[in-house]
């Protein structure tokens, strides 16, 4: 019998928690790791994504923005950190003329915003996380598990709830 995936919920009280919470994360990740964020605007992803750059690329952290009108922004560091904003993208054609299949497969980091957008090109082996409002500062995130590579950053992170305490509501 198969053991369902580790799913973690975590309450961030603040855009530095949330960023705290990416960085966690940003040092867990390896070369091929793809993460999709999901949520609405302002709803945390750049916070997060400038975590995990501060986690996984910490020199090129002073770079990161929303690639809303960009798509891609690149963060350089001992891993590449490709991270797209699929919004205005029809779907897996535009991803696929863009190069994110490409990047998902370049030994980098690939951080996706919208990934429904362009579901069908998206890696089996992926954690999707996901920001929704609980509060006018506070934020629920979601780490979903696709995949065993997944599965262990989320048991990973599950496993450092106890120095996660301090900046989220576990």
């Amino acid at each position: 019998m198969q053991q369902e995936p580790v799913v973690l919920t975590l309450t961030s009280n603040s855009p530095e928690t949330t960023e705290a919470l990416g960085a966690a994360l940003g040092g867990l990740l390896q070369a091929g790791d793809c993460v999709t964020l999901s949520g609405e605007l302002g709803g945390g992803k750049t916070c997060f994504t400038r975590g995990v750059v501060r986690g996984a690329a910490p020199t090129a952290v002073d770079q990161v923005a929303s690639p809303t009108f960009a798509i891609l922004n690149e963060y350089p560091g001992p891993l590449p950190i490709y991270h797209y904003d699929c919004y205005r993208l029809r779907g897996g054609d535009d991803a696929i003329e863009m190069g994110l299949e490409e990047h998902l497969y370049a030994g980098g980091i690939c951080l996706i915003e919208w990934p429904e957008r362009v579901q069908a090109i998206l890696p089996a082996d992926r954690l999707e996380v996901g920001f929704s409002y609980t509060g006018e500062s506070s934020r629920r995130i979601s780490l979903v598990p696709h995949g065993s590579r997944a599965g262990k950053l989320v048991e990973k992170l599950a496993s450092l709830q106890e120095s996660l305490k301090k900046f989220l509501s576990v």
